[in-house]
């Protein structure tokens, strides 16, 4: 297994020569695959691919080297900032994100961003008015007193998190607000695009309560379409025990994209005397008893590489695997779940949801989903 080859990246030739040279300077082999050998210079879509014991090394390399944020870098080549974004509403459940994501930050040296998006009323249909002129002078003042509004409450929440932090309820971390308009999913991933934080933070309603808002979900639309780090916290959950989470189930797809997210979940919490119940939901069609021979390899390749964590394997049919949650947390008590995303196109969100979006109206457990 260890020295399978493994693609690590895909650039175009440049930017892959470039990181293949960063990698063999750091003592990682790299080789580069579906070169154009007679016009290199054009070619697009090079793979990068390193042995597959050398990629936790070469990913916290890659992370912190200044080479990738040249003019040619995409944004996922940019490392992660030290930044927390939060996105409230300012009813409880913001309270209950900013107390997680303050844990969080304090753990990781990070600062918070709080972000609020407000929708022009120019945009719905919740003013009926008679004509273009009224409509115009009524939509701008109702428009500035939302906008007003919200900036109150901004400033009232803000002021509620400094006694927080001054009575030691939450961390002492550094945080900003930041008020803007537009539709909030699109808001909170257009600012998540541009600022590349390292992870976004939003609390859920209950599991009974979010079976009434299948459709709606700010939380469920951001969850499928972001290409960052998201923690979900239910309003069940307490914050408290945030630092303390040591039990994890890490939902397996017996891919390379497993050891990315594990790698992710690594840097965001501490590994040391970590907890991690890799679970692989198997096909219907698979019925196979036992450890398969790729889920003891990856079994392998958790306990070579992640020392300081425990892990074991387990496995469910795909129509079982709530139940099989259940069975895992009456045995051992599940501080959160670790949930792969792979990004889809709206109609395979539509009819087909990822585990990550079901697990989101059907589990009240913390969860962290990981964009691959």
């Amino acid at each position: 297994m260890d020295d399978r080859l493994i693609t690590i990246a895909i650039h175009t030739y440049e930017r892959a020569l470039e990181l293949k040279s960063l990698l063999e300077s750091e003592g990682i082999e790299a080789v580069l695959q579906n070169v154009n050998l007679s016009s290199p210079i054009i070619s697009s879509g090079v793979r990068v691919r390193i042995k597959e014991h050398d990629l936790p090394a070469a990913l916290r390399i890659i992370e912190n080297r200044e080479i990738f944020l040249g003019p040619a870098a995409t944004s996922s080549d940019l490392p992660l900032s030290r930044r927390i974004l939060v996105p409230v509403d300012f009813t409880p459940m913001s309270i209950k994100a900013c107390k997680a994501a303050f844990r969080i930050a304090h753990a990781h040296q990070a600062e918070i961003v709080l972000l609020n998006a407000f929708v022009d009323p120019a945009l719905t249909a919740s003013i009926q008015l008679s004509d273009t002129l009224d409509f115009d002078v009524a939509g701008a003042q109702l428009r500035e007193s939302i906008a007003k509004a919200a900036e109150n409450s901004m400033i009232t929440l803000c002021d509620e998190l400094k006694r927080m932090i001054k009575e030691g309820e939450i961390p002492p971390v550094k945080f900003t607000r930041e008020i803007t308009e537009g539709v909030p999913e699109d808001a909170i991933n257009a600012w998540a695009k541009k600022h590349q934080p390292m992870l976004i933070v939003m609390a859920t309603r209950g599991a009974d309560k979010k079976e009434r808002e299948l459709v709606g979900s700010v939380t469920a639309e951001v969850l499928d379409t972001s290409r960052t780090p998201i923690f979900t916290i239910p309003e069940s959950a307490s914050t408290d025990t945030i630092e303390r989470m040591r039990h994890i189930v890490f939902f397996c797809t017996l891919t390379q994209e497993d050891m990315l997210g594990l790698d992710a979940l690594s840097r965001l919490f501490d590994e040391s005397m970590l907890r991690v119940t890799l679970l692989h939901i198997r096909s219907r069609k698979d019925a196979t008893h036992g450890l398969t021979a790729a889920e003891d390899a990856l079994l392998r390749y958790c306990r070579e590489n992640y020392p300081l964590c425990t892990f074991e394997m387990m496995s469910a049919a795909s129509d079982q695997s709530t139940e099989k949650l259940d069975s895992i947390d009456r045995t051992a008590k599940i501080n959160m779940l670790a949930v792969l995303n792979k990004k889809k196109n709206v109609f395979a969100r539509l009819f087909n949801p990822g585990m990550a979006h079901r697990l989101l109206f059907r589990a009240d457990i913390p969860m962290i989903v990981i964009p691959v």
